[in-house]
């Protein structure tokens, strides 16, 4: 194992702090340093996974400490594509800009297979970390990977399984700011007890949080706990899976630290478009939404008038001082002076000029200075 596995160390400097966060259970720090201190915190942490800029505010709002940016939902969402490999490290970097600055809860990320060889895994978690996520799962797939509950995944051999790991250990120790989820599908494909070598090998190349996909009894999900007892475990609660979804409070009591709901917003979403929509095509009214106010709240408008407002005041301030001070200038001007120029009327043709006595000038056109 030893010429596997590469010792457990910490150093680099971290990324900039980000504003404190709304979630008053959200300690302050970077996004790596937040979660870090809520896996050492008591309790389970449950954990909706998002899809969007828009989901990641609700869960947010909702009260959750942390989220995870699904790879098979962002696919769906972004691409309108199944997740087998279609996404590509470009894309999810472009969606997870919009979700990291949409909420300051921490967010971790799928990574896939770290899209190449160790130094491509390398990037992806520098890369990851630089968007502003706090965790980068890298998964031990054959490339292109898909969703772990779907047909035809396969895995690549244990040393470079382990190879990626200790890669993305090493971009984190290197400087890059951001925890690392060691995933392993092997349980499919290789059976449990190479699943579990792989668990006990990424608890020593000093992953953050180790996760084993689709266990398919509650057994199976004891022994990943027992597996690697020093690190966190994350559940995937997938809804229909090969996993038995069970709650937080009996997860909890098996050794894990974190409930993954992959699929539940995104499954709930879908299904509401589609009643919608069928009650569209039908000529029905649409039940169950949101009034107009309660949207305009949810998207953000009530927080931009209150910004708004506050540099409304500073600017119409402004402009009265300035009407002030054009009044006082009026004021203060000279008065115009009076013109020599009278308006004559001719003794036979009755026409309108005008006379200068102090000149003796006339002209039947108004003189310049009376034009203004």
């Amino acid at each position: 194992r030893s010429d596997l596995v590469r010792s457990r160390g910490r150093s680099g400097p971290s990324m900039a702090v980000p504003p404190r966060p709304l979630n008053p259970n959200v300690p302050s720090g970077s996004a790596a340093s937040r979660l870090r201190a809520l896996l050492n915190e008591p309790g389970i942490l449950t954990m909706p996974c998002c899809f969007d800029a828009l989901s990641a505010r609700l869960i947010e709002r909702a009260g959750f400490d942390i989220t995870f940016m699904s790879g098979f939902s962002t696919s769906a969402a972004k691409l309108g594509l199944p997740d087998t490999g279609y996404i590509s490290y470009g894309e999810m970097l472009d969606a997870g800009r919009d979700i990291c600055s949409a909420v300051t809860i921490p967010v971790l990320a799928d990574g896939d297979t770290g899209y190449g060889n160790a130094m491509n895994v390398k990037r992806t978690v520098k890369g990851y970390a630089a968007t502003g996520f706090a965790a980068v799962m890298i998964e031990d797939q054959v490339a292109p990977k898909r969703c772990g509950h779907t047909k035809g995944k396969d895995v690549v051999g244990r040393a470079e399984a382990i190879q990626r790991v200790r890669a993305a250990c090493d971009a984190r120790d290197e400087g890059a700011d951001i925890l690392i989820l060691a995933r392993t599908d092997a349980r499919t494909v290789l059976g449990m007890e190479e699943a579990l070598e792989r668990i006990r090998l990424f608890e020593e190349c000093g992953a953050d949080i180790i996760f084993l996909e689709a266990p398919e009894s509650i057994e199976e999900m004891k022994m990943h706990c027992d597996a690697a007892p020093n690190t966190p475990k994350l559940a995937n609660m997938l809804e229909g899976g090969k996993t038995p979804v069970l709650p937080p409070a009996e997860l909890e009591a098996m050794g894990y630290k974190i409930a993954a709901y992959p699929l539940t917003l995104l499954s709930r979403a879908v299904a509401a478009m589609n009643e919608a929509l069928a009650d569209l095509k039908a000529g029905r009214e649409v039940q169950g939404l949101l009034t107009f106010p309660e949207l305009r709240d949810v998207v953000g408008f009530d927080d931009y008038y209150r910004e708004e407002e506050r540099y409304k005041q500073p600017e119409a301030g402004a402009k009265a001082e300035a009407e002030e001070a054009d009044d006082e200038a009026e004021v203060e001007a000279d008065p115009p002076p009076v013109s020599d120029w009278t308006e004559q009327f001719h003794d036979k043709s009755g026409s309108k000029f005008w006379f200068n006595p102090k000149t003796g000038e006339s002209s039947w056109k108004m003189p310049e200075e009376l034009r203004d």
